[in-house]
């Protein structure tokens, strides 16, 4: 199956991969509650993530890798490419204007690994927004953001159980904007915890990997 790296939600093959919505949230339930729907899928050498975002209060101001994209419109992905947490967990956090953090935390009381920017540009995306959004787009407005992170890559950095039909790896969802006018912090898998935090591996879901 070939994966075009578009923002079309409804492109082939993505209309045929089913959606998972972000329905949780952190600390009080935020006044702006936006739609938010991801689609993950996997080939022989690359992990693909689309996510959908019905949105208000819209901004993107972080323009290089590695900046505070979490303050903007963003989606993130944490993860562990394995059924056990303790192997380490990756995050790799997108804004609507397709800037990207990407992390990796080792565990054990080690200090997170700041993924080079050479690296992060291994990450191939789209995005149907432009790069800067500001001011910010108080009226509704649905945006999408598209990418495929190298298998080979996450390999570099700690165990990863190849992706195929029936392999669990572990993982959250989440959608934020720390510094819109209505921000928000939701989840896909819960967090009990009283303020948002989502560098919470104990709380991350089960993905479970199918063939279609």
């Amino acid at each position: 199956m070939q994966f075009k790296v578009d923002a079309d939600w409804d492109s082939s093959p993505w209309k045929d991969i089913p959606s998972e919505l972000l329905l949780n949230y952190m600390g009080n339930r935020p006044d702006h509650f936006p739609k938010t729907q991801v689609k993950i899928a996997y080939d022989d050498t690359a992990i693909h993530l689309m996510f959908r975002v019905e949105d208000r209060y819209v901004r993107a101001v972080a323009a290089e890798h590695q900046d505070n994209v979490w303050e903007d419109s963003c989606v993130e992905f944490f993860f562990t490419p394995d059924s056990n947490i303790s192997v380490g967990y990756f995050n790799l956090e997108m804004n609507c204007g397709g800037t990207m953090l990407f992390h990796f935390h080792p565990g054990a009381g080690e200090e997170r690994i700041v993924i080079p920017k050479s690296e992060c540009n291994q990450v191939i995306c789209n995005h149907s927004l432009p790069q800067i959004v500001e001011p910010e787009i108080d009226e509704p407005v649905t945006w999408t953001v598209v990418y495929s992170i190298p298998i080979a890559l996450l390999r570099k950095y700690c165990r990863v159980t190849t992706p195929a039909s029936g392999v669990e790896w572990r993982a959250n969802f989440y959608k934020c904007a720390d510094k819109s006018s209505h921000p928000q912090w939701l989840t896909w898998s819960p967090v009990n915890f009283p303020k948002p935090n989502f560098n919470m591996p104990q709380y991350f879901g089960i993905l479970t990997f199918q063939q279609y």
